[in-house]
């Protein structure tokens, strides 16, 4: 097997493992790991990697492979300035493989040159159904090693990381809609237990129920289920 080949068995492995992961993380920071994981073996100079989504407002890290992309995300968000906002906030992807040979970013470029290994960064923006979600950002400790063809290859995992990211989470959609759905039914099941042995109407009953839950500090449908399990276990009528 040719180097070529190889490297093509590499990426086909990683994207099959990243899609399965997907469908069985427990929640969206298993997949944000994976992501950045991902870009370290995959995108060519890459020696760190980082996803900063939007939060409330706020760039925020949610994931990255080491200390160092962590730090150097901290970084940018402590100026204000840098390739992974600018993703964020734009179309483009901002790519500074050489940070030794000046910056569009001197705050940034200097900090970072002071502070960490990091000679090359680059920002992509991550679209989550036409919305500016985030950025996948790449940091490499030789200066010039981010290349065309490392544009490239993280232009193809964004692509990638945007389409599963709503698939996740459309995914969750379904399974939230799913539970409450469940959980209507076990409340609508306890209000007519409760009409039945109280001899009272709808309104009453719920009202009987979510005073209940406020006074026993729980939530209404696990009071329900309380109150289903409860007649479940009672012996049949006439036994």
């Amino acid at each position: 097997m040719n180097k070529h080949t190889t490297a093509v068995a590499d990426t086909t492995a990683t994207f099959e493992a990243l899609a399965a992961m997907i469908y069985t993380a427990d929640g969206f920071d298993q997949i944000y790991q994976g992501i950045c994981e991902a870009a370290v073996r995959l995108v060519d100079g890459c020696d760190h990697a980082s996803l900063m989504m939007i939060r409330r407002g706020q760039p925020e890290t949610v994931a990255a492979s080491d200390d160092i992309a962590a730090f150097v995300d901290r970084l940018e968000r402590e100026v204000g300035d840098g390739p992974c906002l600018d993703a964020i906030k734009d179309e483009s992807a901002y790519v500074d493989s050489d940070l030794t040979d000046g910056s569009p970013w001197p705050t940034l470029h200097e900090r970072v040159l002071a502070e960490t290994p990091v000679r090359g960064m680059a920002g992509f923006r991550l679209i989550n159904a036409d919305q500016k979600t985030g950025a996948l950002n790449l940091f490499s400790d030789t200066a010039g090693t981010l290349t065309s063809r490392s544009v490239d290859q993280a232009i193809l995992l964004v692509s990638f990381a945007s389409v599963a990211l709503l698939a996740a989470q459309e995914q969750q959609s379904a399974r939230t809609l799913r539970a409450g759905l469940s959980s209507n039914r076990e409340i609508g099941k306890a209000v007519g237990l409760m009409m039945a042995f109280h001899h009272v109407d709808d309104d009453t009953a719920f009202a009987i129920l979510r005073q209940a839950s406020q006074d026993m500090n729980l939530k209404i449908v696990d009071v329900a289920r309380e109150i289903i399990e409860h007649q479940n276990a009672r012996p049949p009528e006439g036994s």
